[in-house]
């Protein structure tokens, strides 16, 4: 099997929804990725900070599957993801999951819940990112634990969290 692996780390300082292809990105413990419009100790996403702007951020980095983008003829970062990986099916992890991915570590906290801007990417990605039991499969969010970089070609190592193990759900 192969190894799980980083293809492109990307960032935004805005709150587009698009981010762009970097040649890495550096992470902050409890902050998020450094220069990123997500980055912060509370929730930075504008409709959730709108409900609790005092809200703990579980959003801080957002990985998808390269594999998602092949099918959708996407291209990494078009998705609003941080980090895309290959080799790693990243919605059968269950919250808790650590991933140390060169000198950090990521705590899984949930799945990305894709809303309607989406469409604006392309028409009826909404639809086409959910799987045929309604479930979304447009990435899952991250805390980050430890501060380092990361860069295209890491391999990213998994550790599980102790049994029972909870599925992901929305963040």
């Amino acid at each position: 099997m192969p190894t799980p692996t980083i293809i492109a780390t990307s960032l935004s300082a805005t709150h587009s929804f698009s981010k762009s292809p970097q040649l890495y990105i550096r992470l902050e413990a409890g902050i998020g990725v450094q220069g990123d419009a997500h980055a912060g100790p509370t929730t930075q996403h504008i409709y959730i900070r709108k409900k609790d702007p005092t809200r703990r951020n579980l959003t801080q980095v957002h990985l998808i599957h390269a594999e998602l983008l092949d099918a959708l003829s996407l291209e990494p970062g078009q998705m609003g993801e941080n980090l895309t990986t290959r080799h790693l099916d990243l919605h059968s992890l269950p919250v808790g999951t650590r991933l140390d991915i060169g000198t950090t570590t990521l705590e899984i906290t949930g799945y990305r819940t894709p809303c309607s801007q989406i469409n604006g990417l392309r028409p009826g990605l909404m639809n086409a990112v959910f799987t045929p039991s309604k479930q979304p499969n447009a990435g899952i969010m991250a805390i980050v634990l430890t501060s380092g970089d990361i860069h295209p070609g890491d391999p990213i190592h998994i550790t599980l969290p102790p049994l029972p193990h909870r599925p992901l759900g929305p963040v």
